[in-house]
């Protein structure tokens, strides 16, 4: 008796991201009160870890700036580290030059400190460290991605690759750096939400390694880089001592907040 065709559960998979597409992008409509939950949240941010005056170069979303990543950066430099903006205007994604002043405000920051530096990547902004970190190890400390799609499909770079097609403009990250899906060479923290309505959770799951960890929040893609558990969660790795990286910990009220992330 032959057998039965086995489902392909990777055309399944991509039905389903279609048919919740419409829910999901609705649910970012949640946003401005994510925002907005940072002034309840105020006792839980206060008791996060204290950092060691490390610097922290904070990266921003897609069609985002530095207005975007201000309440994270305000925060962030009032628990004790030498924080940075990308300072390059709207995030208009990879284009021509894009990467190259990312990797001058990286070696910018080194020298100015002395020490290696954390880096911060919302959405976008998260494949941006993820490069910085495969082009320059020494250089970076930690990468913490908020929201990114690291993996999935189409990925990135095809996506860029037909934006060059249509406009001629130059577009992507360095393909020399490799697969910036893959582990990375240092720490490396993703932040997702299932309720992303941008990116599949799925696509932001970060690949297994011995410094490598998935936090999981409740929260839209719009204000995830804002959201105070994230805010929480981005503190207390940052403040790990230098060369004692340990996965986060769900300890106490923590287990309530924070689920356990895919695969734990």
């Amino acid at each position: 008796m032959p057998h039965s065709p086995k489902p392909d559960r990777g055309l399944a998979h991509q039905l389903m991201q279609q048919m919740t597409a419409p829910l999901r992008l609705a649910l970012e409509a949640r946003a401005p009160w994510e925002l907005g939950a940072g002034i309840a949240a105020q006792p839980l941010l206060a008791v996060a870890r204290k950092g060691d005056g490390h610097p922290v170069l904070v990266l921003p979303l897609m069609f985002g700036s530095d207005l975007n990543t201000l309440p994270l950066r305000r925060y962030l430099a009032g628990r004790g580290y030498a924080v940075s903006a990308w300072g390059q205007g709207l995030n208009l994604g990879p284009r021509g030059g894009v990467f190259d002043a990312c990797r001058a405000r990286l070696d910018a920051l080194f020298a100015e400190h002395g020490r290696a530096v954390s880096l911060v990547g919302w959405s976008l902004g998260g494949l941006y460290a993820r490069a910085l970190a495969l082009a320059a190890p020494a250089r970076v400390r930690q990468v913490i991605c908020v929201g990114t799609p690291i993996g999935g499909d189409p990925r990135p770079a095809d996506i860029w690759r037909t934006y060059e097609r249509v406009t001629g403009d130059p577009m992507g990250l360095p393909t020399e750096l490799g697969a910036l899906h893959g582990p990375l060479p240092v720490p490396a923290t993703s932040i997702y939400s299932r309720s992303d309505g941008i990116v599949p959770w799925e696509y932001s799951v970060e690949p297994a390694g011995p410094r490598a960890e998935n936090i999981e929040v409740e929260s839209s893609h719009l204000g995830l880089g804002v959201h105070p558990l994230t805010l929480y969660a981005v503190a207390d790795r940052l403040a790990q001592p230098l060369g004692q990286w340990q996965p986060f910990q769900r300890d106490g009220m923590l287990a309530w907040l924070y689920p356990a992330p895919a695969g734990a």
